[in-house]
């Protein structure tokens, strides 16, 4: 649907999401993070097998290196190069997290980039200002309320490198097919190998919803809480932070002060102790032949933006 609002307040985004998908968007926000609300009492009535752990461990860390390794390190900023086969694999393991179509999701971060905790950023936590009744509105704003703006980044501007990539044209517009498939294709497996209908839904709603929800809330508190709370030991012109207690969930995405400071490195856990499962992931890609020309930190890189300099 055509954005109808005058060209001054287009800048950022060309067009409003259709009525259609927005209500996917509210459903796919809401209806998995029930599931999670749901998750304790039914694992406490002996509802989790160990097939349905398995499977959602397994396609948590598939779709969040997805993302973090995908969408955010690769595609967004380019922190190494890949060949055809791991760019389709990372664009469609990205989108198994229902965080949307790989371009939008690129678009949206890349303009988080550009206007990082400032007017035009589409999730700062500071949006609304700094006494604590904004900054509660601004916490919900950068976890999950901005999900539900119907305007979409302008993806000619944000995205054009990815608007000419066939390939991940079609994996961009196979997003609904791909979300189906890592909803429902758990229900599948634990309905063959337990004979039962038991078995299915169980599998669908810890692989399935549980998983999912878990992604999202662990994907969006890189947006809400490393932008309010957490150590800055890294000079970035914004209010990105590190938070220690998220880095392993989060693949290492959370130690974001780093990130902001130096967006196309592609490790952002570079202290010691600090685990960044994504580049170690990065790490093997590139021992495999699959990655190149790869954006390691260096100390004279580092030099740069330390704190205080």
């Amino acid at each position: 649907m055509t954005d109808t609002r005058p060209a001054a307040s287009r800048d950022l985004s060309d067009q409003l999401r259709h009525p259609v998908p927005h209500l996917f968007v509210y459903a796919f926000a809401i209806v998995p993070a029930l599931a999670l609300f749901a998750a304790v009492p039914l694992a406490w009535g002996r509802g989790l097998s160990w097939l349905d752990a398995g499977m959602a461990l397994g396609l948590y860390a598939i779709s969040m290196l997805g993302v973090t390794v995908g969408f955010h390190r690769y595609f967004t900023h380019g922190s190494f190069k890949a060949n055809r086969a791991l760019r389709i694999a990372l664009a469609v393991a990205g989108s198994l997290a229902v965080q949307g179509p790989v371009r939008h999701w690129v678009a949206d971060h890349r303009r988080h980039h550009a206007y990082a905790d400032a007017e035009g950023d589409p999730h700062s936590p500071w949006r609304y200002g700094t006494s604590p009744a904004a900054l509660v509105r601004g916490f919900w704003h950068a976890h999950m309320g901005w999900i539900f703006d119907r305007s979409l980044t302008d993806q000619r501007r944000f995205t054009p490198d990815l608007l000419a990539d066939p390939d991940l044209d079609r994996v961009h517009r196979a997003f609904s097919v791909i979300t189906i498939a890592g909803l429902f294709g758990p229900a599948l497996v634990g309905g063959l190998v337990t004979g039962t209908w038991w078995g299915a839904f169980t599998a669908f709603f810890w692989a399935g919803l549980v998983r999912t929800a878990v992604s999202h809330h662990v994907a969006w508190s890189t947006n809400s809480i490393c932008h309010l709370v957490g150590e800055r030991p890294w000079r970035s012109r914004d209010r990105s932070t590190n938070v220690w207690l998220l880095a392993i969930p989060s693949m290492g995405e959370s130690w974001h002060n780093l990130h902001h400071a130096d967006p196309t490195s592609a490790r952002h856990g570079v202290g010691r102790g600090e685990i960044d499962i994504s580049a170690g992931t990065i790490r093997l890609f590139e021992k495999l032949g699959w990655a190149t020309d790869v954006k390691w930190p260096t100390q004279r890189r580092l030099a740069r933006i330390t704190a205080g300099r």
